[in-house]
């Protein structure tokens, strides 16, 4: 736990006022799970993601995406090599630990859909040969809202519930601000942080997450939430069985990060917002009236958590 405090510490030099985002991406690396970024343009979501990457000795790799980048430019290609008479493989930049995939949705659903496998499976199929990726293997997707009908590909639903989290990254706060033109007024944009984590500490925290306890009477409450969404008047698309699995490795994760080698009820809370809202669409009528995140807190205030001494 100790090496995990050092880790958040260092990520806290660089990026000013994302300690719950930090968190959030430290869970999707223990968990191997990805994680989409979304915020307007200059509030710092690609630095962030090249930070992260910048604190653990791994293999980083980013790709910018536009409309023009082919399936191949992101799993890789087979191709005639001229020397040696053959075909040769090259995987393309999926082949690392951290993937940036920087505005994901302005490639187009053909390009977007080349990374499914990858995300899913860990693996890359190219001309019928399947290529595991090193582990861990972590996608950090990041995009704009503001653009949304300018040459954008919205994500669709199988897509985005392949990230096991999506934050939405607000301005920051007065203070934060000013801090921010402190520390990076002289050298906009330059991230130099000591790589704190081996992969090998990230596999055992990993197998250790893997580890920790789950109440029978969380795993109720869990369902209880899922099976929710799923019979709301307002909710047209309700959570997926892959959303009820993210949530209990999310919720261990969160415990873990918090010291613990069991989850309670507000291990589960603090995780449903950016676990769930990205995988769920209100109705037409929903739409009309309500947010996706007050129709969840509602939905929430109607389900009885269990008693905390019970989840041990």
């Amino acid at each position: 736990m100790q090496n995990i405090k050092l880790l958040q510490q260092e990520l806290n030099k660089a990026i000013v006022g994302r300690e719950k985002e930090i968190d959030f991406m430290l869970m999707g690396l223990l968990l191997e799970g990805h994680v989409l970024l979304e915020s307007v343009p200059g509030s710092g979501k690609t630095m962030m993601a090249k930070a992260f990457a910048e604190a653990i000795q791994g293999e980083f790799k980013r790709l910018q995406f536009t409309p023009d980048v082919l399936p191949s430019d992101v799993t890789g290609i087979s191709f005639f090599h001229p020397q040696q008479q053959s075909f040769v493989l090259r995987v393309g930049p999926v082949m690392s630990n951290i993937l940036l995939a920087d505005e994901i949705n302005r490639a187009t659903p053909r390009t977007q859909s080349s990374l499914l496998e990858s995300m899913e499976e860990k693996q890359v199929s190219i001309d019928g040969e399947t290529i595991k990726l090193p582990s861990p293997f972590m996608v950090i997707a990041t995009q704009n809202p503001v653009e949304s009908q300018q040459g954008t590909f919205p994500l669709p639903a199988a897509q985005l519930d392949r990230f096991l989290f999506k934050l939405s990254i607000g301005y920051p706060t007065i203070a934060e601000e000013k801090m921010i033109l402190q520390q990076f007024g002289r050298s906009p944009g330059e991230v130099h942080l000591q790589k704190v984590v081996t992969l090998e500490q990230i596999g055992k925290w990993s197998e250790q997450v893997k580890e920790v306890s789950v109440h029978d009477d969380i795993l109720t409450y869990i369902i209880q939430i899922v099976h929710s969404t799923r019979n709301h008047p307002y909710i047209e698309l309700g959570l997926s069985s892959r959303a009820s699995l993210a949530l209990l490795q999310a919720a261990k994760a969160s415990a873990f990060m918090k010291g613990r080698m069991y989850v309670i009820p507000d291990d589960v809370k603090s995780v449903i917002e950016p676990v769930c809202l990205h995988r769920m669409k209100l109705s037409t009528e929903g739409m009309l009236i309500h947010d996706i995140a007050e129709v969840m807190k509602e939905l929430l205030k109607t389900i009885e958590a269990p008693v905390e001494a019970n989840s041990r």
